[in-house]
């Protein structure tokens, strides 16, 4: 099946959205009611500071906590505007940041961040100027930029406007609400099936009909994903396996015995990596044991993994090589695993 499908449903009950490319699952969203989404906004309450560790403590509603990094020049008890850059590891508080962003479709309003820019995606010298002329149509709130993401390419002036337009009247919104002394939840983050249109914005089949993800085939997928085995073709093959510390990847050559061999099957999982990482929800440390070459072929293996990750959505950085020959990767971690929440669908 060609072409791009983007299926709406649910999982166990949790809303769910799936992006199909020539057939092949390309990305999965799970929801979990019981989790606070990325991209939710607070205002929280300054709790006790982290010496050791240059944060801050912060009271969310409902007892929960966030931990807000550099945190210098903030007191006990200050109220201060947050926004949820990632989901808690179990146990831990909530990750913010106090660099609060107003995401949509088309554009991207800064509160504090003045100036009306456009993706460097968009190379057009033509479009970039149409597009700057509607930006600067939108009226935004006092000290806020505006960047106009790569979705804008070709699309309506007018649906380009009521987006900016729509995310500068929620900016200057909640602004204008941060001095209470509670904290309170101000803007919930995103689910997916709001995701799905706000990231995939390529052209697409849309799929809403119930039970699309058992007659699309994404559930098959993803449970075999979720196996941990991941084909990488001529009999070679990647683990992909989450611990509670890290994320360990390992490639084998399977029956290939040729001098080759070694290499092949790395610059195949560093192209398979990032969409199995994206598709299981795994992000944190992740570290790859690559199948037997030789150092010389380290730098072709450095550059198929740059390759491979710029295209990805969900920043990850390539930390290096370690003395042992592995390869160590920082990711975002943006996504919910999903393995866990499969376990709850009924075969």
């Amino acid at each position: 099946m060609k072409g791009r499908r983007i299926v709406l449903d649910t999982v166990g009950g949790r809303e769910a959205a799936a992006l199909l490319v020539d057939g092949k699952l390309d990305d999965l969203l799970i929801d979990d009611p019981d989790q606070i989404r990325p991209g939710a906004i607070f205002r929280a309450i300054c709790d006790r500071p982290l010496k050791g560790q240059g944060g801050m403590i912060l009271r969310l509603p409902d007892g929960e906590t966030a931990f807000l990094r550099q945190a210098r020049g903030l007191a006990p008890g200050q109220p201060l505007l947050v926004q949820v850059t990632g989901y808690a590891d179990e146990g831990k508080a909530v990750p913010v940041t106090a660099k609060v962003l107003f995401k949509s479709r088309y554009a991207i309003v800064t509160p504090d961040a003045p100036g009306r820019n456009v993706s460097r995606r968009i190379k057009d010298d033509e479009e970039r100027e149409r597009l700057l002329e509607v930006a600067h149509e939108v009226e935004l709130p006092g000290g806020a930029g505006l960047i106009l993401r790569s979705s804008c390419a070709g699309a309506d002036p007018e649906e380009i406007a009521t987006d900016i337009a729509d995310m500068a009247a929620l900016a200057t919104a909640v602004m204008g609400d941060g001095a209470g002394r509670e904290p309170e939840a101000l803007v919930e983050g995103d689910g997916p099936h709001a995701l799905a249109w706000r990231e995939w914005t390529e052209p697409a089949d849309v799929v809403t009909k119930p039970g699309s993800f058992m007659d699309e085939g994404v559930l098959d997928q993803a449970e075999a994903l979720a196996s941990g085995r991941v084909p990488l073709g001529g009999g070679a093959f990647m683990y992909v396996e989450p611990t509670r510390a890290l994320v360990a990847v390992d490639v084998n050559t399977g029956g290939d015995t040729s001098p080759s061999a070694g290499l092949k099957a790395n610059l195949a999982a560093a192209k398979a990596l990032p969409r199995a990482l994206r598709v299981l929800g795994l992000g944190g440390q992740v570290v790859v044991d690559c199948a037997p070459m030789t150092k010389a072929h380290r730098k072709q293996v450095d550059s198929a993994l740059r390759a491979a990750f710029r295209a990805d959505p969900l920043e990850t950085a390539l930390v290096g090589w370690t003395p042992l020959g592995h390869v160590e990767l920082q990711r975002k971690r943006e996504r919910l695993p999903i393995a866990p929440m499969l376990g709850s669908v009924p075969s």
